[in-house]
């Protein structure tokens, strides 16, 4: 009987190693390389990498190209920093001549790439300032104009006149020429027709 027992008890304890073993093997079975995914995983972020770099490099160039003419010394074409500014570009051109207007042109301002900077000469600038004062007493100022000149505006009667006059007294005057909009009646499509003739 003893010995009937310890078979079977032999026996389960064997079934029960095999099956613990054929399970682990089973999971060992299963091992997955990854390598290959990880190699390939690495060639995309490169790609992208180098994508994003081109695209910063087109976006923001660093040097740019820029046309400097009027009254500098070597007009022409000049190849600058990105950062430069047109004081540099004028420097590069030679500088400016005896006959040029000195104060015309923000030396500090920034370049952009394939800009043209033209240098007068005095006599330019005085017929430009000129042209520039005959422009803005032909505008229509909307915080000193009379009735009878905001009619002359592009679709401006008299009752919006009126109601612009309102709105300058209640209002203290326009602090810009978009606050016009602020009136009923008076909206995108009628201010697109008249903004370049009026001003503040």
């Amino acid at each position: 009987m003893r010995k009937t027992i310890n078979k079977i008890l032999w026996s389960c304890s064997l079934l029960t190693i095999l099956f613990l073993t054929s399970m682990g093997c089973g999971r060992q079975a299963v091992l997955y390389d990854s390598s290959g995914q990880r190699e390939e995983f690495r060639e995309t972020e490169d790609k992208k990498a180098e994508a994003l770099e081109e695209t910063k490099a087109e976006e923001f160039p660093s040097r740019i190209c820029v046309y400097v003419c009027g009254e500098v010394a070597v007009p022409g074409v000049y190849e600058l920093e990105a950062s430069a500014r047109i004081g540099e570009a004028v420097e590069a051109a030679g500088g400016m001549t005896e006959e040029a207007a000195e104060s015309w042109l923000n030396l500090a301002e920034h370049m952009t790439d394939g800009q043209k900077i033209e240098v007068p000469s005095k006599e330019q600038a005085e017929k430009l300032e000129e042209q520039d004062t005959e422009q803005e007493r032909s505008l229509v100022n909307l915080n000193t104009a009379t009735a009878e000149q905001l009619t002359t505006l592009s679709g401006i009667g008299e009752s919006k006149a009126k109601d612009i006059l309102n709105y300058r007294e209640q209002h203290g005057g326009f602090q810009g020429i978009e606050e016009l909009m602020q009136i009923p009646g008076i909206k995108e499509r009628v201010f697109e027709k008249i903004k370049d003739q009026i001003t503040i």
